[in-house]
């Protein structure tokens, strides 16, 4: 999250230069080396870690018996302490009564509405700063994703270390909550920066030939808070540490998509999920991307080539960060589409009449000959309003084995066509 500066769309698209951002890469390395309702009735960073939470066994996701999965992205919460805590730009209307509660009551919604299989909290899930006790914040934060039993993920942002837990203390707290498939880090990793960096992956219908096999790859990465590093100001980034995870984690699952049983001639499509930002994002405008773009992109003041990264590894297909509140669109770079949550909480800064919102991504199967269900056809998103029909804005198809970057903004009954 950061304080909103308005601006007006850019009519500039800027290129994305390769070797630049390989640049930009070896400074960061060389750096570090150195150094709308009432509804009241209804700090530090570490050192890379060395060391793992035990974990029960998680339950595996799989597509559901309709060959879909259906995926609930709820971005900067900024949570603090229920009823007591007031809402941040809403309409004078809606001031009275209103607090964190509304942002509890946006949840339960939106789980109600669009019952999905997964939920995914994209950091900034509390306010640290506004917080009494962190680790009651969380839970109340999380609460109706673990009332409802629905599994869920959450990584960290640049605010929820800054109460009364360490950011490490904030992802151990996380990863002990009910119904979490959150990590701590990855288990075969000694050192790694940062803290909640995990992959999950999404198994094939029950009964089906992929019912053992990832046919959908999730990714969460810590994008950091702040810089440490005194010549480079502003937000954090994904560092290389946590890049050469990714790439080994990729490769791997590539490897085993394309084996026996069921091998298939190309890598299983990814996602992947943090909190601030890359720098690529500020390349579009209002010609290329479905949404809005009502504030500057907060992204690092570095770019350390985590994108050049992600295209090279050839699987992940599309984005999804928060951080900016009023910024709510996807754009697709060199087949990737980056893609904004939307603000969601009502505690973090927004604009008043601009509801409060949601990101739905549904990942869709293709039918085998056979007429089983098979691999990931289509991956499709839409946004819901926080208003009083719960209104679904800005369908469009992410990607499909066919045809990529389709755009759809027809609605039918309320839902996307």
């Amino acid at each position: 999250m950061k304080r909103a500066t308005m601006v007006q769309p850019s009519s500039t698209f800027v290129n994305i230069n390769k070797k630049n951002l390989w640049v930009s890469l070896a400074i960061a390395v060389l750096s570090l080396c150195f150094v709308p309702i009432n509804v009241s009735a209804a700090v530090r960073r570490h050192p890379p870690q060395q060391h793992h939470l035990s974990r029960k066994p998680s339950p595996k996701l799989r597509f559901g018996r309709n060959g879909e999965f259906k995926i609930l992205q709820v971005a900067d919460m900024h949570y603090a302490d229920g009823k007591t805590t007031p809402c941040e730009d809403v309409l004078p209307s809606q001031v009275d009564g209103c607090s964190d509660l509304n942002t509890t009551a946006f949840i339960h919604r939106m789980i109600e509405a669009e019952k999905p299989n997964f939920i995914i909290f994209t950091g900034d899930n509390i306010y640290g700063f506004d917080s009494k006790d962190s680790a009651k914040s969380m839970d109340a934060a999380f609460a109706p994703a673990i009332a409802a039993r629905i599994p869920w993920a959450a990584v960290l942002g640049n605010h929820d270390q800054e109460g009364t837990l360490s950011r490490e203390g904030v992802m151990k707290h996380i990863v002990g909550l009910n119904h979490t498939l959150s990590q701590f880090n990855p288990s075969e990793l000694h050192v790694i920066d940062g803290f909640g960096n995990y992959n999950l992956e999404v198994g094939g219908v029950e009964g089906s030939g992929f019912v053992n096999k990832s046919i959908l790859n999730l990714y969460f990465l810590d994008s950091g808070d702040y810089s440490t590093v005194p010549a480079i100001p502003g937000y954090g980034w994904i560092k290389p540490s946590q890049q050469l995870w990714f790439q080994r984690t990729s490769a791997k699952l590539r490897r085993a998509y394309m084996s026996p049983p069921n091998a298939q001639k190309s890598s299983a499509p990814g996602l992947v999920y943090f909190h601030i930002p890359l720098p690529e994002v500020a390349s579009f405008d209002s010609t290329n991307f479905t949404g809005v773009r009502q504030e500057d992109i907060g992204s690092a003041s570095v770019n350390s080539g985590f994108f050049t990264t992600l295209v090279e590894a050839g699987d992940v297909k599309a984005v999804f960060t928060g951080h900016d509140h009023v910024n709510d669109f996807c754009g697709q770079l060199t087949g990737i589409q980056l893609c904004y949550g939307g603000g969601f909480g009502y505690h973090a800064y927004g604009k008043a009449g601009w509801p409060r919102r949601a990101r739905v991504v549904v990942a869709s199967l293709e039918k085998t000959e056979e007429g089983g269900w098979g691999t990931v056809k289509s991956i499709k998103t839409w946004k819901r309003l926080d208003d009083k029909h719960l209104t679904a804005i800005d369908g469009e198809v992410l990607w499909s084995k066919k045809h990529t970057g389709t755009r759809r903004k027809k609605h039918i009954n309320g839902s996307p066509a």
